[in-house]
């Protein structure tokens, strides 16, 4: 299917206009597919939007190996598949089709160079204009009726049987911008698993003392690396009010938000000399004090601002001996007792298990039907890789759905 939609094409519904939905939308559209995207939010792509507030990170550019270890193992076989369709190198590749250059970042995340979304939102709306895609915003679906879905719309309820469907109605985190998980009891009624809901790129609960709360609240912490369970990650953390959150612990947070879970609270450990061995701190600090106090030796020896010196005596009195200062420095341990909850989450993991549906993303149970996005049960930190396996998992959807309707 190649040509343009004429009124004897086949009719899809994309439900939900986040990335997977409208991906979907313009992949189907030039297909040759006549399409309607359904939104229930007054606007499309608020999610997005959102996302590139502090700049847009589309994808990652690190070698694809390392780029799939960032997602979970029980779906990673799978998002492998995804990328395969719809890689990193692609995604780049659309966005400046889109008009939108892009550039990489000293840490290998992607960025197109205006920095904010609603650039290349516009320029995709104006592409899926000009395909002929539909878009009915204020138009929430509420389920099948009779095999037919159906739609509340501010003129009322409408029912609507087009020839396939995708479904991308995003996850449980930021309801306010859509992704409510509403949509949970009609996937059920039709057959699908549905894991529960977790926030994921998500802040802890720490119980700083009040001083440090009061001084440090809202300040970054940066070249620093974070371990747990045998797994270290560099980057940022942000000091929160209520504990830490951030990029490096957007990375661990599945592994840190399992164990508060099972044990109540997550052994978390900062190094916040990650180029130095401990070895060479230790001579370092071997080295005569002088006059100095501790904060200025320490300042002027391995250049730790009052933060990093801070967080030094929240774990305890700071040692003087210095191989033990050293290996103070090189592992702050922090006792994380808590997870912010999904509204406060970036995203979420649980949703539709993937064993529900095929390759194609079609629900098994429901012929016909291809699901994509965060309503799947994956997950995957920030730093590009959420946003790319969105993308991805809508080309994906789209391909089924060509597929189906032509073996039809």
């Amino acid at each position: 299917m190649t040509d343009a939609p004429s009124l004897l094409s086949p009719t899809v519904a994309v439900i939900g206009a986040g990335p997977a939905g409208l991906m979907a939308a313009e992949r189907l559209a030039q297909a040759g597919l006549r399409v309607t995207v359904h939104e229930r939010m007054p606007s499309v792509g608020r999610k997005l939007l959102m996302a590139g507030r502090g700049g847009l990170n589309l994808t990652h550019s690190e070698p694809l190996e390392a780029f799939l270890d960032r997602y979970d193992v029980p779906a990673r076989g799978r998002i492998s598949g995804w990328l395969d369709a719809f890689s990193p190198a692609d995604l780049t590749a659309w966005a400046e089709g889109l008009g939108q250059p892009t550039f990489v970042g000293s840490s290998g995340r992607v960025f197109p160079k205006a920095m904010k979304a609603s650039p290349l939102l516009r320029a995709w709306l104006a592409r899926l204009e000009g395909l002929g895609v539909e878009i009915r915003t204020r138009s929430r679906w509420t389920g099948w009726t009779d095999g037919a879905l159906s739609f509340e719309m501010p003129e009322g309820k409408r029912i609507e049987r087009p020839d396939a469907v995708v479904l991308a109605l995003g996850g449980a985190s930021w309801a306010r911008l859509g992704s409510d998980a509403a949509w949970v009891p009609a996937l059920e009624e039709a057959g699908a698993a549905v894991g529960p809901f977790r926030p994921a790129n998500v802040g802890f609960d720490l119980a700083w003392s009040p001083l440090f709360r009061e001084r440090f609240a809202g300040q970054p912490l940066k070249g620093i690396a974070l371990s747990h369970a045998g797994r270290t990650v560099r980057g940022e953390a942000m000091i929160a009010a209520y504990g830490v959150e951030g990029g490096a612990i957007y990375a661990l947070s599945s592994g840190l938000r399992d164990a508060v879970a099972r044990d109540g609270l997550a052994a978390l450990t900062i190094d916040l000399r990650p180029d130095q061995s401990q070895e060479a701190l230790t001579r370092r600090l071997s080295k005569p004090r002088g006059k100095d106090s501790l904060s200025n030796w320490l300042r002027k020896a391995v250049h730790l601002d009052p933060l990093a010196l801070a967080l030094l005596r929240e774990a305890g009195p700071i040692p003087t001996e210095p191989a033990l200062l050293a290996a103070r420095i090189k592992g702050v341990p922090l006792t994380l007792t808590g997870v912010q909850g999904l509204s406060r989450a970036i995203s979420s993991a649980g949703g539709v298990t993937l064993d529900v549906v095929d390759e194609g993303l079609m629900l098994k149970s429901r012929p016909g039907v291809f699901l994509a996005g965060e309503m799947l049960d994956w997950e995957a930190p920030t730093g590009g890789y959420l946003l790319q396996a969105s993308f991805a998992s809508g080309v994906v959807a789209a391909q089924g759905a060509v597929d189906w309707l032509e073996a039809r």
